[in-house]
């Protein structure tokens, strides 16, 4: 009788721990692609005073994971047009900028470098870069139009 009382008991605890060690599918992560519009601001800290200085420009961002991305828009003044390729993951995404040039220092902001970035997943793209030093940051704040 005890010997039965044993093995139900075993027996209970082994079905019991099966359904202990469930463990939850991991939310996979929704990149941005497609085409987003919105504000470029390039805002500048001067070190001495803490002053900030804003510059903004309205541009576009085409986003493919099999052909790059483009930059489009008021390209004027602030931010250059570009394209590239990109790499990313759940917090940042690394855009290679083929038109960066080789030497010196460009004029005009280009979309290079790490961005760490926020995506709800249908709409809005936010990206945030900064120097080093925090002196200058590089914001962008656009919307899915595609």
């Amino acid at each position: 009788m005890k010997s039965k009382l044993l093995y139900l008991f075993l027996s209970v605890i082994v079905l019991a721990s099966s359904c202990v060690g469930n463990k939850a599918t991991p939310t996979p992560v929704n990149y941005p692609v497609g085409t987003f519009s919105g504000q470029f601001s390039l805002i500048r800290t001067n070190a001495q005073t803490g002053v900030h200085d804003t510059s903004k420009a309205t541009i576009q961002l085409t986003m493919n994971s099999t052909y790059g991305y483009t930059v489009t828009g008021d390209t004027a003044t602030v931010h250059a047009g570009s394209h590239g390729t990109y790499a990313i993951n759940a917090t940042y995404v690394d855009f290679t900028d083929v038109t960066y040039p080789k030497t010196g220092i460009p004029p005009k902001t280009h979309l290079n470098g790490d961005y760490e970035y926020y995506y709800d997943g249908s709409s809005v793209l936010q990206m945030l870069a900064a120097s080093p030093l925090d002196t200058i940051v590089l914001q962008y704040d656009l919307k899915k139009t595609n």
